[in-house]
C-alpha cells in the first residue's frame, strides 16, 4: 500500500522506519517549490538557502525547464547508448560550444562524472604520457569532497567518508589545499608517474573554502610544466554559482578536464558531464566506458533548457551582484556567534562560534522556524546558497531573518 502523506511527522516517521539512515536531514518536509521558495506539507513557506547543494541554481520548477522535461517525456525517455537518439547530438554540440571543448562525455551524477574524469586522466597518463599501468597516480587535495564511491572516498581525509569501508583504491596522493608549493614539490618528486591533479576550485563541503587569489593559475602553470592534466571539479561551484560561469574563470584558467553536474540538470533530472579536448577524450574507445542513462533524451533536452536559462536571465551577473550584498550585510552585522563570513557569488558560508552550548545546528533550526532553510557542514559552518533567481528584495528579507535567528542566541 502506498502511504498518502498528510503531515510532516508522518513523512519523517516513514523515512526513519523504511529508509537507510545515511542522512541526518533538517526536520522539515518539503512538498512544493517555486523560484527561490519552498513549502512544507503543512503549507509553511521558506526561503531555500541550500538549492539542493547548487543543483537548483535556476530555481525550483523553472517553467522553461519543466516544459523541456514534459515535452520530451511524451516522445522518448530512454534509448540507452546501444542506439542513437535525436536529442543527444544537439546537446553535445550545444554543451561543447557553451564551455569551449572538443568533446563531452555525459553521465548522471557528479560522482559518476568525477569517476569518469579520473578514468580519462589515468588512460591519458598510460597511453599518451607513457606511465606504466600499475604506477599511474592522481594528486588530490585535503578537505576535498568529490562524491561517495569507493574510489572517490579514497581521496578524502574525512573519517566520516572513508572509515570502515575496507581497502581503498591505490594511486592517489593527497596534498594540502591552497598550497601551490605542495603541488610543485610532489610533481618535482613523482611527476613522471602523475597523470592529473584534481581539485574543487572552491571547496564546498569543506565549508566554502575559497583559496587565495592566484592559487588556481599557479597550480595550472605547475601542471603544464610537468605535463600533468589540470582537472576541475565544478559540480557545485560551476554554472554561474560563484559569479562567473565557472569558478576557474575568476583566474582565466581553462581546465584540461572539466567536470560538471548538479545545475547542469536544472534541479529537474540528474545530468553530469566531463568535457575535454580530443587528445584526452579519444583515448577511450567504444565499449570502454558508459552509462545506461547517461545522455538520455530527457537529460539532453532539460540540460539545454537549464543552460539557456543561465544566459537568458543573466544569472552569472546576478550571482556576483547579490553575493556581494550578502557578504557585506552579514559582515557588518554584529553577532558573537559569527567568527567569519566568506564566499564568492552566491556560494557563501558563515563560521559559527558556539555560544551557551548552541552551535550551527541550533542556528539552522531557528532559521527554519523563521522561514530560511540552510544546513551546517562540519558542525560549525553554515553554507548559504540560494537559487540564483532570487530577487534582491527576497535576498534582503532572508538576510534579515538570518540575522534575527543569530540575534536570538545573544
Amino acid at each position: 500500500m502506498v502511504e498518502n502523506i498528510t503531515s510532516s511527522k508522518q513523512a519523517m516517521e516513514l523515512e526513519a522506519k523504511y529508509g537507510a539512515h545515511n542522512y541526518h536531514p533538517l526536520p522539515v518536509v518539503l512538498a512544493k517549490g517555486k523560484g527561490a521558495k519552498v513549502w512544507d506539507v503543512e503549507g509553511k513557506e521558506y526561503y531555500d538557502f541550500l538549492s539542493a547543494y547548487s543543483a537548483v541554481n535556476q530555481g525550483h520548477c523553472h517553467p522553461k525547464i519543466i516544459k523541456a522535461l514534459t515535452d520530451q517525456a511524451q516522445r522518448l525517455t530512454l534509448s540507452s547508448r546501444a542506439f542513437y537518439n535525436d536529442a543527444l547530438g544537439s546537446w553535445e554540440k550545444y554543451v561543447t560550444e557553451y564551455f569551449g571543448y572538443d568533446k563531452v562525455l555525459p553521465m548522471n551524477s557528479g560522482a559518476e562524472a568525477d569517476e569518469t574524469g579520473l578514468k580519462l586522466a589515468r588512460r591519458w597518463g598510460v597511453v599518451c604520457k607513457g606511465i606504466p599501468n600499475d604506477k599511474v597516480k592522481i594528486v588530490c587535495c585535503e578537505g576535498n569532497f568529490h562524491g561517495r564511491t569507493i574510489t572517490i572516498i579514497t581521496m578524502s581525509n574525512d573519517p566520516e567518508s572513508y572509515a570502515n569501508y575496507g581497502p581503498m583504491t591505490p594511486g592517489f596522493i593527497r596534498i594540502p589545499y591552497n598550497d601551490p608549493a605542495a603541488l610543485e614539490k610532489v610533481l618535482d618528486e613523482q611527476g613522471d608517474e602523475i597523470a592529473g591533479f584534481l581539485l574543487e576550485p572552491i571547496q564546498g563541503e569543506a565549508g566554502v573554502y575559497v583559496p587565495d587569489d592566484g592559487y588556481l593559475k599557479k597550480c595550472y602553470d605547475i601542471c603544464k610544466k610537468h605535463n600533468v592534466l589540470f582537472m576541475a571539479d565544478e559540480v557545485q561551484c560551476g554554472i554561474a554559482r560563484t559569479g562567473k560561469m565557472l569558478a576557474c574563470d575568476h583566474e582565466g584558467v581553462r581546465p584540461d578536464i572539466l567536470i560538471l553536474g548538479k545545475a547542469l540538470g536544472g534541479g529537474v533530472v540528474p545530468v553530469s558531464a566531463v568535457l575535454a579536448d580530443d587528445y584526452i577524450m579519444l583515448n577511450i574507445k567504444p565499449g570502454e566506458h558508459g552509462s545506461t542513462f547517461g545522455g538520455n533524451p530527457i537529460a539532453a533536452k532539460v540540460s539545454i533548457a537549464a543552460l539557456e536559462v543561465i544566459k537568458e536571465e543573466n544569472l552569472v551577473e546576478k550571482a556576483d551582484y547579490l553575493g556581494k550584498i550578502f557578504r557585506e550585510e552579514m559582515t557588518k552585522f554584529q553577532s558573537p556567534m559569527i567568527e567569519k563570513v566568506r564566499g564568492k557569488g552566491l556560494l557563501n558560508a558563515i563560521i559559527i562560534k558556539p555560544r551557551n552550548g548552541k552551535e550551527a545546528w541550533d542556528v539552522c533550526l531557528k532559521m527554519r522556524d523563521l522561514g530560511v532553510l540552510a544546513k551546517p557542514t562540519h558542525q560549525h559552518i553554515i553554507r548559504f546558497a540560494p537559487p540564483l533567481v532570487i530577487t534582491e528584495a527576497e535576498l534582503r528579507d532572508a538576510i534579515g531573518l538570518i540575522q534575527k535567528a543569530l540575534k536570538s542566541f545573544e
